[in-house]
């Protein structure tokens, strides 16, 4: 697909980064609980499993970004590269869009972002490394369970959480700042705390640089396909989630709950306190993020 822009300005005012770059459109990963499902939507699809067999190349990406630049649309800021969709999917092995979007970001001495589930950006670490040689460069990998049957059920094509962990010390191996993205926490699911502090444990064996935690929110047109798998694979979690989730986030007394179990134990493994309530955003529902403000500003 052609693409008219590619920077797109962020405007939420509490959202940790200036601009966002995503290479695709869908995910092969197939996540259920994946937010950007509704994106699909906009093109007359369906947020169901569409979104995961019907996917969209930006293939002039690249170039497009290297124009806007050269004319001068960013004015500052980091750009996250991967915030509705994974920029490491399959795809991206043969496609290399999101590897093109880096080599110009990094010939501009641009900082930036990677999210991603995948192993695959292991294969960028050399243009990760040349954007830390001249400004600021991080990656968050995400992972919300080490349980094979939750992960499977729910993310049926992503890469295994062991993987992800690995990737996360050659990562920081390579001297790439990088973080776990615990997300999204599923109630009922991967929100025990034996469940966290699996994640916390392998997070600093790795030697994870921070770490994020998000609760799970689902707008109206995820929520339809989410519940279907819940009710094919977690039946008896459907009439939980159904008190949980009157409208697109958690009860406010679930996450307040979460949240006082959750702080002690990232201070017991050196990842500080919660910072932000779930509630109170739209793109990204962060609950924790143990980074400085100044490293903030350069990651999802």
């Amino acid at each position: 697909m052609k693409s008219k822009t590619v920077l797109n300005r962020v405007t939420t005012p509490v959202m940790p980064f200036v601009w966002s770059i995503n290479p695709y459109r869908g995910c092969a990963h197939g996540c259920a609980f994946c937010y950007a499902r509704g994106t699909h939507s906009y093109i007359g699809m369906r947020a169901d499993d569409t979104f995961r067999t019907h996917l969209f190349v930006k293939e002039d990406a690249p170039a497009v970004l290297r124009r806007e630049l050269s004319k001068g649309k960013w004015k500052g800021g980091s750009v996250a590269i991967g915030t509705a969709t994974d920029p490491y999917q399959p795809l991206e092995k043969q496609q290399r869009i999101t590897r093109g979007i880096l080599e110009v970001l990094a010939l501009y001495r641009i900082p930036a972002t990677v999210t991603t589930r995948s192993p695959l950006v292991l294969r960028d670490i050399d243009l990760l490394q040349e954007l830390n040689r001249y400004t600021r460069c991080s990656v968050n990998i995400s992972v919300n369970t080490l349980d094979v049957n939750v992960w499977r059920a729910i993310e049926p094509e992503s890469p295994h959480p062991k993987e992800r962990f690995d990737t996360v010390g050659k990562l920081r191996a390579a001297g790439i700042d990088t973080g776990v993205f615990i997300a999204p926490v599923l109630p009922f699911l991967t929100d025990e705390q034996t469940v966290l502090e699996s994640l916390l444990q392998s997070a600093r064996k790795a030697d994870a640089s921070f770490i994020s935690v998000s609760l799970l929110r689902l707008k109206p047109e995820v929520k339809t396909w989410f519940f279907a798998q819940l009710q094919n694979c977690f039946p008896d979690r459907v009439p939980l989630y159904r008190s949980l989730y009157a409208g697109t986030y958690v009860d406010e007394r679930y996450a307040k709950s979460f949240r006082e179990k959750l702080n002690p134990l990232l201070e017991q493994y050196g990842y500080g306190k919660t910072q932000l309530s779930a509630a109170a955003h739209d793109e990204s529902d962060f609950l924790s993020d143990t980074r400085s403000p100044e490293q903030l500003s350069f990651a999802l």
